[in-house]
């Protein structure tokens, strides 16, 4: 397993932790810390090393770089809509995480001081992810409120869904599905995405009368459907 990485020691380092790259993995050491109990640390997370390197990997093989850093460590930015999120970092005593917005550009993620390495980016990554789902059902909701009224447009139900090949979907019974994704496009990429299923009440196919129905909410609908064709492969890496 020793092969498989290498051990890098740091000053700033004040716990182990994994840096996984295209072409290496790194643990990042404190000075001082036993090699011994390194290479325990390796052992114990192999399995997640394992799957970060074949993700990354895929990455790379396939020449989009996500959204999401390589890593999760204070000061990183994700994209929030038309803006940059910045992720601070902070740790507490108690054993659960707890995530909080200090302003609208600036999240909060404090972690319980027991929790090291791939579980803690694992924990973050669940967090941000359980946060933007939150940020993701007030703004469509908002978005409903906005375009639905005004041809009866009504869904029967709004869901914020993990999907890996979509952005949204409408039931046969008018129920809309909704890729939390979106949150880190622009926000007229997710209105669009709203509005484009909510057409859907009225016309279950991509007839002209269904892009001219979404053109009359959104006239300028083109612009947010072609960042999506740039885009879109990127925004599906995920967090």
């Amino acid at each position: 397993m020793s092969s498989e990485y290498l051990i890098r020691r740091s000053a700033r380092a004040k716990r182990l932790r994994i840096v996984v790259k295209a072409d290496r993995v790194e643990l990042v050491a404190p000075m001082r810390m036993p090699e011994s109990l390194i290479h325990q640390f390796a052992l114990a997370q192999q399995d997640w090393i394992r799957q970060a390197r074949q993700r990354v990997q895929a990455k790379s093989q396939n020449a989009v770089q996500g959204f999401a850093p390589e890593e999760y460590v204070d000061g990183v930015t994700l994209p929030f809509q038309n803006q940059e999120l910045v992720i601070r970092l902070g740790v507490h005593p108690r054993k659960r995480l707890r995530i909080e917005g200090i302003n609208r550009t600036t999240l909060l993620i404090n972690l319980p001081e027991t929790l090291h390495g791939a579980p803690r980016q694992q924990a973050i990554r669940g967090a941000l992810e359980k946060w933007f789902k939150q940020q993701a059902q007030f703004q469509v909701s908002e978005i409903v409120d906005q375009h639905a009224p005004r041809f009866g447009l009504q869904p029967r139900s709004i869901r914020i869904k993990t999907q890996r090949s979509r952005w949204g979907s409408c039931g046969p019974h008018n129920d809309i599905n909704l890729n939390w994704l979106l949150m880190l496009a622009p926000a007229a990429t997710l209105e669009y995405v709203v509005v484009h299923e909510l057409c859907h009440i009225r016309h279950k196919n991509h007839s002209p009368a269904f892009w001219q129905l979404v053109a009359q909410h959104l006239p300028d609908y083109q612009q947010a459907r072609q960042w999506l064709k740039h885009n879109g492969q990127r925004l599906m890496q995920g967090l």
